[in-house]
Parts: C-alpha cells; structure tokens; sequence
C-alpha cells in the first residue's frame, strides 16, 4: 500500500458511468489492505482515548471524493474525524438543565403540520415542565392533541443537542401555574425575580404544562 508522509495514502474505488455512487464500509468486518481501504492506524481523541481504525477515499466516476470510512463505516467526507458521542441519562440531564438554555417546543397543529416555539422550562424528575397560555397555538395543540418534543442545544463548539419526546399533560390549577411559573422565572432571570415571573405567569388562562419524557436522543461534542 503506497505511503505518503508515514501514512496510508487514499485509495480510488472507481464505479461505472450510470451506477449509484458506491459506499464501501470498511471496519472491523473489512480486511485491512481490501479495496479502498487503507490502514488500521491509531487515533488519538479527546480525553486520552485513542481508538484503532482504518482510512478509505471512496470516489465517484469523476473522481470526486464522495465519502470517507472510519470506525463505523462509510461517512460523508464532511464528517470525517467527528467522534460524536450519545449523552448518558445524567449527561443529557445537566445538558439540558444547565445555564439558560431554552427549549423549542414542537406540537402538532389540528390539520398535522407542526408548530414549532421557544420555552423557558425546568425538569422534575422525568417531566419537562413549562408554562404557555390557554389560547396560545402550542396551549390549543396540547390540548386537542398531547404528543410534543422538545429539541435543547448548545449553539457553541463541539455543539450538542437533547431531544425529548411524549405526550403533555395539562393542568389549570392556579397554586400549581403559580408554583412552577417561580422556578421557572428563577431559572432564566435569577433569583431577585423569580417571584415577579410566578406573579406574571400564574394567572388565569395560563398553564401548567407537564411533558412526561418517554424518549431521550441526546449526542454530544458533534464537531469536537
């Protein structure tokens, strides 16, 4: 295998004219040395970890280089060498409790499109739990249909995101509305005016809302 530098040169895996492009997956399961693939050799990560792996080019029939292979096998070339990872169930919790991130709200309108907005939000256990009124968009959508998610992220480099799906749970009781309107307010504008927040948010015609989480997707250091 030609070596440039004390590594694996690229390897041209050419198709014919008219055929889909060809997406080798070259892993553990690839011999080392096979078509279009190149290696194993060691890299170094993040945190100390170092991981073995093998080095493929894939191109199309003009010689445009339309994927590259790591670990777990063929990847768009754009995303070669990003070691995103899943968030634990302590991680993704921090992740998303974590300074004043907001979420975005995504409900399902009467005629199935979706309606997506900002809230401000804290967790309870395994509930998401935030305020919206009564005869607002994301408050008639709860009501008539209680399926929600609600996407977190982190828009600063390595990036991350927290995605937390099922289905609402709505209350009027004004104590409660009044209640968690407080900590809400806390949370995004600190403790001085916390009570002023719970005072404006828990009156009538505003809910209490509580998203029961059923499903978490949460990844972590996207372009680390």
């Amino acid at each position: 295998m030609p070596e440039r530098g004390g590594r694996a040169a690229p390897v041209r895996v050419q198709r014919r004219a008219g055929t889909p492009p060809m997406r080798r997956r070259c892993g553990s399961g690839t011999p080392p040395g096979s078509a279009g693939c190149a290696g194993p050799h060691s890299l170094a990560v993040p945190g100390g970890r170092t991981v073995v792996t093998v080095t493929c080019h894939i191109f199309d029939a003009r010689g445009r280089e339309i994927s590259q292979c790591g670990p777990a096998g063929a990847v768009p070339a754009a995303h070669h060498g990003v070691m995103a990872e899943k968030m634990t169930d302590a991680q993704w919790r921090e992740f998303v409790t974590a300074g004043t991130r907001t979420g975005k709200l995504s409900t399902v309108r009467a005629d199935g499109s979706p309606h997506v907005a900002p809230v401000w939000f804290v967790l309870d256990g395994d509930d998401l739990v935030f305020n919206t009124g009564k005869e607002t968009v994301k408050g008639r959508n709860l009501a008539r249909d209680g399926r929600a998610a609600v996407c977190v992220d982190d828009e600063r480099p390595p990036f991350g995101f927290a995605l937390l799906e099922g289905r609402a749970e709505l209350s009027e009781d004004l104590d409660q509305v009044r209640v968690w309107a407080t900590r809400i307010g806390t949370r995004y504008m600190g403790q001085e005016r916390g009570e002023e927040f719970g005072r404006r948010n828990g009156v009538p015609g505003e809910l209490l809302v509580r998203l029961h989480v059923g499903k978490v997707t949460a990844i972590k250091d996207l372009a680390d």
